[in-house]
């Protein structure tokens, strides 16, 4: 009897053993007593067996490895002659990496092998093989080389993401919110606490477009990589390239900035976000998506107020043309019209007009899509087609508000066109938007709208056309001699080159990208006189209107970006890269 109560506990021990801590004490690496210890340690520090075996020195990580090799009977692999596939690295998050401490070792179609110091962690298996949709097989490694290359590849990791550091941000002072004011905040804040280091890095990103001027941030997925470009001065450059298995977290934190839907990932959505870089300061992006083959794409487009405040003279009209422009603006009717491509500064010209139309007296209202920079004294709408609310809506709203300014915006139909020339005709000033190359086409394109020719003789009174064109920079700019005959044939007169001047080229430093460093505007100011009416009104083309145009002493865009050349603002290649020959 007493016999029998001294071999219970033992045989009740035994029992409660089992895989590979049973193996272990087969193996005589640890007795059971021993062993039921060290399993009881181990789940009150929340590390696995194999771990605390090695680092309690109970037994090595090569006999352990050995043992979890035969009792599974998977192969056994030393990681010093193991390399790692890169493509097999990326398929699994650094969080589970580390929190699991498995190493992605290579993909075999949509098999991926994982070494593991402990096979019998089956969550760690399950949770991997539920975030990478793939089947999951392992080989035993030693625990102590495996910590060391899961270290390894999570460094790697952080090292492709631009450091961030809280000296990098403004962190007392920055506040971003979406551009939603009724929305509540929970959710970012939320999102702040669970994923901080996705929020970080998503600020940092933002922090240095703005610091940089860029007027745009591209989030762009593909296959095997994720790319971060940033617009500056036109020109897209590469800044970030992070691990691709973050693409869906950074853009799902873009996407709760901006108060879009996160489980809707099959059509394109628009917001807005708001980062606020003091008290005085704040900085808006207008966020969109568009669904690609491996992912949503974001673009956000960087809308700063500051830059509607540079006053006209920074904008790079000549003298000439900077009169005009402020000479129609000072008139009480009529029609003015920007056009351009996207990104040629159109709003820009349009809200400096805005800006300096709003005085106490006047009364402004603009309709847009949406509006790109809040101006204090200005009423202004976003149009809203989803709901009715649409350019010609919120034109014939403004006629009944007592307007002395409209802004539309952009003339997109014949509706648009003819509500905003009949509230030109009556006493207003109208500003708006069109896709034209230059200006006299901007006349004929609204002929072939369906405008009745006579309205826009009678109503449109001055056309601006515009481009942008990168400015040289001061440090490092360098003078180069072109022949005489050379610069006839790119468009210089005879006057000009026998007055003789100097062209420079684009070099680069440290102070500048590419040798370029800001832009200014290239500009065709084309007042709509009664000879250009009565073109407009027989029916005349719009070379007729151009010939027409430079009699009255309108320069085109090539003249305008020629003379910058002149003055050694820009190069004759960016000139040539803008305008036309």
């Amino acid at each position: 009897m007493n016999e029998h109560a001294l071999t219970t506990p033992v045989l009740s021990a035994r029992a409660s053993l089992g895989g590979l801590a049973q193996r272990l004490v087969q193996d005589g690496l640890l007795n059971e007593t021993a062993m039921q210890d060290a399993i009881a340690k181990s789940q009150e520090k929340r590390i696995s067996l194999v771990t605390h075996l090695v680092a309690s020195n109970l037994a090595t990580a090569r006999d352990i490895a050995i043992s979890a090799s035969n009792e599974f009977g998977v192969p056994l692999l030393d990681l010093d002659v193991v390399v790692a596939d890169p493509d097999a690295a990326r398929a699994v998050s650094p969080k589970l990496v580390l929190k699991h401490r498995v190493l992605p070792l290579m993909k075999r179609g949509k098999r991926l092998f994982l070494a593991v110091a402990d096979p019998t962690d089956l969550h760690a298996l399950d949770e991997i093989r539920f975030q990478t949709s793939m089947s999951i097989e392992f080989v035993v490694v030693e625990d102590n080389k495996l910590q060391k290359a899961v270290e390894s590849l999570v460094e790697q990791a952080d090292a492709a993401m631009p450091s961030l550091t809280d000296d990098d941000l403004d962190l007392e002072n920055l506040e971003v919110t979406s551009g939603d004011e009724g929305a509540s905040a929970d959710a970012l804040a939320r999102d702040d606490v669970e994923d901080a280091p996705i929020v970080r890095f998503v600020n940092k990103i933002m922090l240095d477009a703005i610091k940089k001027g860029a007027s745009d941030i591209h989030f762009e997925p593909y296959e095997k990589v994720f790319r971060i470009r940033t617009r500056l001065d036109g020109i897209l450059k590469e800044v970030a390239l992070p691990p691709v298995q973050l693409a869906v977290k950074i853009v799902a934190r873009l996407k709760v900035m901006a108060r879009l839907d996160i489980a809707e990932r099959r059509v394109p959505q628009d917001g807005r976000i708001k980062m606020r870089l003091s008290k005085n300061r704040a900085i808006d992006f207008r966020v969109s998506t568009c669904p690609t083959l491996f992912g949503e794409k974001v673009v956000a487009r960087i809308l700063d107020p500051s830059s509607a405040m540079l006053g006209i003279d920074a904008l790079g009209y000549e003298p000439f043309q900077r009169e005009l422009y402020l000479r129609y603006l000072a008139k009480p009717q009529g029609m003015i019209l920007v056009t351009g491509p996207t990104g040629s500064g159109k709003t820009v010209s349009l809200y400096t007009g805005l800006n300096i139309l709003n005085t106490e007296d006047c009364n402004i209202s603009t309709a847009e899509d949406p509006a790109e920079i809040n101006l204090p004294g200005i009423n202004q709408v976003n149009v809203n087609p989803k709901v009715g609310l649409t350019f010609a809506t919120a034109l014939r709203a403004f006629l009944r508000q007592d307007p002395d300014v409209i802004m539309v915006g952009e003339v997109r139909d014949l509706e648009t066109a003819e509500i905003a020339l009949k509230a030109s005709q009556t006493g207003h000033l109208v500003l708006s938007t069109l896709h034209t190359n230059d200006a006299p086409q901007t006349l004929t394109r609204l002929v072939d709208m369906g405008v009745k020719p006579y309205a826009i003789a009678t109503s449109v009174s001055l056309i601006i056309a515009q481009r942008l064109a990168r400015k040289l920079c001061a440090h490092c700019k360098s003078s180069i001699d072109i022949p005489a005959e050379a610069l006839k044939k790119e468009g210089f007169d005879a006057a000009d080159i026998s007055t003789g001047f100097q062209v420079y080229k684009a070099v680069g430093c440290s102070q500048c990208t590419d040798g370029y460093k800001g832009r200014m505007g290239l500009y065709q100011v084309m007042p709509v006189t009664e000879t250009i009416g009565r073109i407009i009104m027989t029916g005349g083309s719009a070379l007729d209107i151009n010939d027409q145009a430079t009699k009255d002493g309108v320069w085109n865009l090539r003249r305008s970006g020629l003379e910058k050349v002149k003055l050694g603002i820009t190069s004759l290649e960016e000139i040539n890269s803008v305008t036309l020959d």
